[in-house]
């Protein structure tokens, strides 16, 4: 089987499409990347959609990435035909270039993010703005003839005439990650717990707690916790956590030192937010932070449970006490935190792997282009 990985996205940015294309490669599909990275983060498309004064800048944009990869694309397609066109994650647009280019070729839409439930959660998806982009969303779903979301919760967001052709594949994390627990130092009681959080200070991740929850550790030095990111909930993070002197505040970490940084503590902190969105998800960093061989501390809720299983620690989301409480836990049982350690390491060993999450997708696929009837059999 062969297949077109097609789109805007950024590996660096959003590692999501780049698990999909290592782990269809390890199932044995032939996978040529034809891409041209669109250079804005998820915040500023976002914020883009919801100022409409920017959208010129975003057009232009577009347009030139648009014309790079159709020309490579199409000379791609006629120098060895493919089986299906895979939409990298932050698709809304790009599909549809790809629904028009190849009409007669079954499209992959990565569709991790609702560009509407997305703005809902950042507060500024109501009203007409709200209901455009909803209107995006099911534009790009009817462009797609396989949808391929993240967790059972995504999944029923997607309308139900189209549940069929939806797949659910966990982000999983790439190779870098799973290396970087490899290299990590041996783990060591007589120093202080070490805890990580990086990503974007939205309400889905909710910082504000877990500065709260930093607050109350103040006396704890035997706790120490790197802050790394930005975004609209920072100042107010900051204001809340700098009480507390072993904390470090970073505002960018290049994404290539990520996976090191990471593998030295001994924890990762999850999403603690309380919104509708904060329900559905399971964040990058908890797949990440697993595979680095960290502990991680997040919000309890249903998709979260489901992919940390007993290598997970949960607290109640937006409960900055609770979050407080198992850190406390965790770093005055040295021994059972090794142990949990050494199960999320597995647990990211078994179920997230590139090759594990993209099972669903290679089935699917699979059940699409049987072997006598696919592409490779003919070339």
């Amino acid at each position: 089987m062969r297949v077109l990985a097609f789109g805007t996205y950024d590996v660096s940015r959003h590692p999501r499409v780049g698990v999909l294309v290592a782990g269809l490669r390890d199932r044995g599909v032939e996978v040529e990347e034809v891409v041209r990275p669109l250079g804005l983060s998820t915040a500023e498309r976002v914020r883009m959609l919801q100022q409409p004064w920017r959208l010129p800048l975003l057009v232009v944009r577009l347009l030139r990435c648009w014309t790079s990869i159709l020309v490579r694309g199409v000379r791609a397609v006629r120098r060895s035909p493919v089986d299906a066109v895979l939409v990298g994650y932050l698709g809304h647009f790009d599909v549809v270039l790809a629904r028009l280019a190849f009409p007669r070729t079954t499209v992959v839409l990565d569709h991790l993010v609702f560009a509407g439930d997305t703005a809902r959660d950042r507060g500024a998806g109501a009203g007409l703005r709200g209901r455009l982009l909803d209107g995006l969303d099911r534009l790009a779903l009817a462009c797609a003839d396989v949808v391929v979301v993240d967790t059972e919760e995504h999944a029923a967001l997607v309308p139900s005439r189209r549940r069929e052709d939806t797949v659910v594949c966990p982000v999983g994390a790439d190779v870098s990650w799973f290396e970087a627990q490899q290299a990590a130092p041996a783990p060591r009681a007589d120093r202080p717990l070490r805890a990580v959080f990086f990503g974007l200070h939205t309400p889905l991740q909710g910082t504000v707690t877990i500065a709260q929850a930093l607050a109350l550790l103040a006396d704890r030095p035997d706790i120490e916790v790197t802050m790394a990111g930005s975004g609209q909930d920072f100042e107010r993070a900051h204001a809340l956590g700098r009480a507390n002197p072993h904390v470090t505040w970073h505002e960018w970490i290049p994404a290539h030192e990520l996976p090191a940084l990471v593998a030295a503590h001994d924890v990762c902190l999850g999403i603690f937010g309380t919104g509708p969105k904060s329900r559905r998800v399971v964040p990058n960093k908890a797949y990440q932070g697993a595979a680095a061989g960290c502990v991680v501390v997040t919000g309890d809720t249903p998709p979260q449970r489901r992919a940390l299983g007993s290598a997970g620690v949960f607290v109640e989301a937006g409960d900055a006490a609770a979050l407080a409480v198992a850190l406390r836990r965790l770093a005055d049982d040295r021994a059972a935190t090794a142990e949990l350690r050494t199960a999320s390491a597995a647990r990211a060993r078994e179920m997230f792997s590139p090759r594990a999450v993209t099972a669903p997708l290679q089935q699917a696929l699979a059940r699409r282009h049987p072997p006598s009837t696919s592409l490779q059999e003919h070339r």
